[in-house]
């Protein structure tokens, strides 16, 4: 079990998943740069949590702007969405929660925004799968079901919860906690989807890949003379 004073933002994990000098350079080094795509993200979350607080309607409520944390992961942060929906106590998809001033049981299901389309890794389902883990401690439910919903198609996504999703972002978090705990930067090393990464200036990964060994600059240096 983690404390309060070893919780990393649930973010990071997409950040860790995307690429992990991106993580470092964030969350250890604090750099931090705007493209097209990082302020199209921000106004998306903006008009998300424009107006906080509970919706009803009929059998479903929606929460925005939800604290989150999980101990046992390390993780904290605030969710986009999470719907409650009325089940009955003995729904076979497993433990409803009983919420204090709702009547009833109810199944959460945590609901992330992206401004884009969906990614061809798992770095978005890793991320809204951890809002989902976080739920179930808080609420000691069971949140079989997550979604993303993405701007761009303006399509929601739902994401199963389900083993596989859960080990691999178990294994996550926990190289997210190895990797801020050692306090190193990794090095860079350049793929085509550094091009759109708001920090290519400062990560400068192209200069990564051309970096030699001592041996090689010292046997280089030999052929000169």
């Amino acid at each position: 079990m983690f404390t309060e004073d070893d919780l990393l933002p649930l973010s990071a994990l997409q950040h860790l998943m995307f690429c992990e000098r991106q993580c470092a350079l964030i969350h250890l080094e604090r750099q931090w740069e705007e493209n097209r795509f990082t302020v199209e993200g921000d106004q998306l979350h903006e008009r998300v949590h424009d107006d906080p607080g509970t919706e009803s309607r009929g059998e479903l409520r929606i929460v925005r702007g939800l604290t989150l944390r999980s101990f046992r992961l390390g993780l904290f942060g605030i969710a986009d969405v999470v719907e409650f929906r009325a089940t009955p106590a003995d729904d076979p998809r497993g433990a409803t929660v009983n919420l204090p001033g709702w009547s009833g049981r109810w199944r959460a299901t945590p609901v992330e925004y992206k401004r884009g389309r969906p990614k061809p890794d798992a770095c978005d389902e890793v991320q809204v799968g951890a809002q989902a883990l976080c739920l179930e401690e808080m609420f000691n439910c069971e949140v079989p079901e997550a979604a993303l919903f993405y701007a761009l198609h303006r399509r929601r996504t739902p994401v199963a919860v389900d083993a596989g999703l859960r080990a691999t972002l178990e294994s996550a978090a926990g190289r997210l906690h190895d990797l801020m705990n050692a306090g190193l930067t990794p090095r860079a090393r350049y793929e085509k989807k550094c091009d759109n990464c708001s920090l290519v200036e400062v990560c400068m990964p192209s200069l990564g890949t051309k970096r030699r060994s001592v041996r090689e600059y010292m046997a280089g240096a030999a052929d000169v003379d």
